[in-house]
């Protein structure tokens, strides 16, 4: 059998809760009435006062009476006649008031119900068509589907919208719970790479170190170029190893207060070539930074470094520290700017990814440690640019951001 659909049973409660009660008591009602009227009325209670009032009146016309005694008994017999009189009427009155009762009570209940069902089906409506909409939009967050934009169809009751503005909020920290799972599990397998890819590297980079350094003294004049491309490619890898390394990791030791000023003056300073302009601005009374200061130090390189080789063909490199607020903390933000080349559009989603890079020999990694290093502070990254127009990375990191 078909089970009813939540509105149908939700109507037939609510039409049954006002209906049934209400017809009891009419009906009810009715049937005492039917029985009571004749009790009320006394009509056959005043045709045996009449009759044997009657028959008094006889037996004492008989007897000798004054013309005041006569009197007084006509007087009385017109009484008698008179009540018994209003007797009949309120009998004849009350066997028939009673179908006029009954008639009412079932009009009464009729309308009753007509009106009850309007309200049922109102009431009906309004709750189940927002109820499954809401019951639809689990499904869509179990599945991890976006939820419908806009204003509802179905509107219902005020609360309804305040479910509706609760939803929403926990389907998005859902949403961004499971996106930083995904990124988390995905920067870990990238971390894990980065950490077998360094170790594999670093074996055999030592002797083919030494070994270079032995051919450069013993080898022949012949030899010194091929010697020297081993020299460089080996030194590449090793940085490349280095960088791997750096990547599966993430920033260790005890934090300590890190003044981002200082770290930004003696950073920009010495990682822009003389050749680019270079523009620092920093703000007025910085907080301190809970943080690790060499790892902060690398990420602000591997920012600058990009800044400056964006700038190659000519440009310049604006670095900016200011005070900011993250998620209602106190929090330090420090934003590198260039005038240089700029990044497609199309690629400037994916600039934090691990192993993408458009500089030849790179590895992709220099921004990939830099959001990492951040992130491991509690802060945040950003990233504008229009090519040809240059590139702005922004890094916010709260004040109490290693604790």
């Amino acid at each position: 059998m078909k089970r009813l659909s939540f509105r149908t049973r939700l109507f037939l409660y609510l039409l049954l809760f006002a209906v049934l009660p209400a017809s009891v008591v009419m009906l009810g009602g009715t049937l005492a009435a039917s029985r009571a009227v004749p009790l009320v009325s006394g009509t056959r209670a005043w045709e045996r006062v009449a009759e044997s009032g009657r028959a008094a009146l006889e037996q004492a016309r008989q007897a000798p009476l004054t013309p005041a005694q006569r009197a007084a008994l006509d007087a009385h017999e017109q009484e008698l006649r008179g009540s018994l009189l209003q007797a009949s009427r309120f009998r004849f009155l009350a066997e028939r008031v009673v179908p006029v009762i009954a008639l009412f009570a079932l009009v009464g209940t009729g309308l009753l119900a007509l009106f009850a069902s309007r309200v049922a089906g109102h009431l009906s409506r309004q709750m189940s068509r927002p109820l499954n909409e809401l019951v639809g939009w689990t499904d869509l967050i179990g599945r991890g589907e976006p939820l419908p934009e806009g204003a509802p169809k179905k509107r219902g009751a005020p609360e309804f919208d305040t479910l509706r503005r609760r939803m929403r909020r926990m389907a998005r920290e859902l949403e961004t719970a499971r996106a930083q799972e995904r990124e988390a599990e995905r920067v870990e397998a990238f971390r894990e790479t980065a950490r077998r890819v360094a170790h594999e590297l670093k074996n055999p980079l030592t002797p083919i170190r030494f070994a270079v350094e032995r051919l450069k003294r013993d080898a022949p004049d012949s030899l010194r170029e091929p010697v020297e491309v081993l020299e460089v490619e080996s030194a590449r890898l090793e940085q490349m190893a280095r960088s791997f390394s750096q990547f599966g990791r993430l920033p260790e030791g005890p934090p300590a207060d890190v003044d981002m000023a200082e770290l930004a003056r003696y950073t920009a300073r010495s990682m822009v070539a003389e050749r680019v302009p270079l523009r620092l601005e920093v703000g007025d009374e910085l907080p301190m930074v809970r943080g690790h200061h060499d790892a902060l130090a690398r990420a602000l390189s591997n920012v600058l470094i990009n800044a400056v080789e964006a700038c190659r063909e000519g440009g310049e490199v604006d670095v900016r520290v200011t005070k900011a607020r993250l998620e209602g903390r106190d929090a330090v933000e420090v934003a590198v700017r260039d005038t240089g080349c700029g990044i497609p559009a199309a690629q400037l989603a994916r600039i934090w990814e691990p192993y993408v890079t458009s500089k030849l020999g790179g590895t992709g990694l220099g921004l990939a440690i830099a959001r990492q290093t951040v992130l491991a502070h509690g802060g945040a990254v950003d990233a504008a640019s229009a090519e040809g127009q240059g590139t702005e990375i922004r890094f916010v990191i709260p004040v109490d951001g290693a604790e």
